[in-house]
């Protein structure tokens, strides 16, 4: 592609008095060279960036490395470029780098430093959020489950230990990533140190400690805080860029930028909100492009860099949705799809609000220069009844049990994710209440395999009304681990499974013996029993003559998850909105294919199908 971008961050900087028209920028980023020397500069100029000295608008989109399939980056990358974006911001997570302590996982799609290559190789620069806290809607915000384990470990905290996990981690990232930073050679803009913190707390010392790791770890260049416009106060640290997130007025931004700042620039909003995201049981959030498009036209005629949350959501897969609790509500997990109502959908296709920001970015475009021709839409497929010839019910499936007198903890279990069946033994007959204390997050419970009722944290849900049959009775607890809270002082609460006492008619029950089912990889089914109660696997092969992209629709099922060729698509839930699992072609194949589902509460399903659209609207 032509230089355009270069003249247009010229152009949009001089027309509005920041800056005075010269030689186009490059745009094109190199990958690091062996020797580290330095390809281009990047710098912070009075009211701009200065890429190469010269006035540089970053114009950029939020995609994160985990959402997207490996094999699909390219694409993605391709579509924001077409669109206009110059530059990608994207999280590192560190509960996928390190599941473990100390066992990094660097590798397949935890390969952030490939992330960033092929973004260069697609002309693209890359602002980069590192911090251990992302929150973005993931699993305790990013942070692995072990830190919980740890003792007297505070997160977000100068507390000791956590400081050197968070080093540790720091550390690795740095080893991979610091050597792409644009000032080594490589397309690393910026690195954000902390993120929102100051909607968090207002420990100037611990946010020091942040700026003094990173720069140990190698992040030697641009760094820069950020804050939504209220908080960047508590959240902001002198001697670094206060970025201001979900604010579209240049005159407020600036103001602001300029109080912490020394009265200067740049000005940078780290995160504009052209949408937003969805939880369970509540309406998919859809907003128009007409909402947005002004926004965009002022910050870009404003002379206010943007990074666009998100340019593309993706699918949050797996069990790494994170949940909202907070003043304003109670527990909110997360639902799998990131659509987030975004430019770029779920698959990776424009959507309307894509084709009016590359209208608005269009326009500013210096004459006779043009944006590169979008790429082809991808192709769907349908794929008719896929029948399940394999299933087993799950309590044929436990494992070796761990036996304690009290209910263990997901941590103390030492499991990350998934669901662990709880069982203990009453004796009695008639009614009477069962109180399950501290529930995180959601149990079915069972008298003699047979299913009496649900709780739910969503609900405030934690007792269920048993009838027992008389004489010794064999009591289950499935409970699931819905995600951890990503965002707020709950992020020190965080533990799952059952966490306080177990009652039955006023009586605490003691002696449990504790099942894991991590489901950390796709469930092997040996047995083919003609029928199996839920909680019930079930599993098929199915064949394709060609792939696409498809939509499971999980509608006529009930909740639980489902994995594809080994990969883990999510979860579904009958309560909706969202009632498809997107399947990207590129975890398809010609010929057999293997499909395994985990169903929690439906008996019934036999079949599922596939179709070529999603379905995000739906609640029941």
């Amino acid at each position: 592609m032509k230089a355009y971008l270069g003249f247009l961050l010229v152009w949009l900087l001089s027309v509005n008095g920041f800056g005075q028209p010269s030689a186009p920028v490059p745009t094109a980023p190199v990958q690091a060279t062996t020797s580290g020397r330095p390809t281009h500069s990047f710098s912070l100029g009075d009211s701009s960036f200065l890429l190469d000295g010269k006035p540089f608008l970053m114009i950029s989109g939020e995609i994160h490395y985990a959402r997207v399939p490996r094999e699909a980056w390219r694409q993605r990358m391709r579509m924001a470029r077409a669109m206009g974006l110059n530059t990608i911001g994207t999280y590192v997570f560190w509960n996928l780098q390190e599941p473990e302590k100390g066992k990094f996982d660097f590798s397949g799609n935890n390969d952030i430093a490939e992330f960033v290559r092929t973004a260069a190789e697609e002309g693209l620069w890359v602002v980069l959020r590192p911090s251990p806290y992302v929150c973005a809607e993931w699993e305790f915000g990013g942070y692995p489950y072990w830190l919980q384990n740890e003792k007297g470990l505070v997160v977000r905290s100068t507390n000791a230990t956590y400081l050197q996990d968070y080093k540790e981690y720091i550390d690795e990232v740095g080893k991979r990533l610091a050597p792409l930073q644009v000032n080594h050679g490589g397309n690393i803009l910026m690195v954000q140190v902390e993120n929102e913190y100051g909607s968090y707390s207002n420990d100037s010392n611990y946010l020091a400690i942040n700026k003094k790791i990173f720069r140990e770890a190698g992040f030697d260049g641009l760094l820069y805080t950020c804050d939504p416009i209220k908080d960047v106060a508590k959240g902001h640290l002198p001697g670094l860029l206060p970025a201001v997130n979900g604010l579209v007025d240049p005159t407020r931004i600036r103001s602001t930028v300029n109080r912490y700042n020394n009265g200067k620039g740049p000005y940078f909003v780290a995160e504009w909100y052209p949408a937003w995201f969805d939880w369970w049981g509540e309406p998919h959030h859809t907003v128009p492009a007409d909402k947005y498009t002004g926004q965009l036209e002022t910050l870009l005629t404003g002379g206010v860099s943007v990074n666009m949350y998100m340019f593309h959501g993706g699918t949050t897969r797996g069990f790494m949705n994170g949940a909202n609790f907070y003043d304003t509500a109670y527990f909110q997990p997360e639902i799998s799809s990131y659509d987030y109502d975004a430019p770029l959908d779920e698959a990776g296709n424009p959507t309307a609000k894509y084709m009016a920001f590359r209208k608005v970015i269009a326009a500013h475009l210096p004459a006779g220069d043009h944006l590169p021709d979008i790429p082809p839409a991808r192709p769907a497929i349908s794929i008719p009844a896929i029948i399940f010839d394999r299933q087993s019910a799950v309590f044929d499936l436990l494992p070796q049990p761990v036996v304690n007198e009290q209910p263990l903890t997901f941590e103390q279990l030492h499991q990350a994710y998934g669901y662990v069946d709880y069982r203990t033994t009453l004796e009695g007959k008639g009614k009477g209440l069962l109180f399950i204390g501290g529930l995180r997050d959601y149990a079915i419970v069972f008298v003699n395999g047979k299913q009496i009722g649900v709780a739910d944290r969503r609900l405030k849900q934690d007792s269920v009304l048993l009838n027992l049959p008389g004489g010794k009775a064999r009591l289950d607890i499935l409970v699931e681990n819905l995600g951890r809270v990503n965002f707020g002082p709950s992020l020190l609460k965080n533990t799952k499974g059952i966490t306080g006492k177990v009652e039955y008619a006023g009586k605490e029950l003691k002696g449990w013996r504790m099942y894991s089912l991590p489901f950390s990889e796709a469930p092997v089914i040996k047995a083919g029993a003609a029928t199996a109660a839920a909680p019930v696997l079930r599993s098929a092969s199915f064949t394709l003559d060609r792939v696409g992209d498809t939509w499971l629709d999980m509608s006529q099922w009930g909740k639980g998850v489902v994995w594809v060729n080994g990969h883990n698509l999510g979860r579904y839930w009958r309560v909706g909105p969202q009632q498809t699992l997107y399947i990207p072609a590129e975890w398809l194949k010609q010929g057999k294919n293997d499909i395994v589902v985990f169903e929690m509460l439906a008996t019934g399903q036999h079949t599922l199908q596939a179709i070529d659209h999603p379905i995000l609207n739906e609640l029941q």
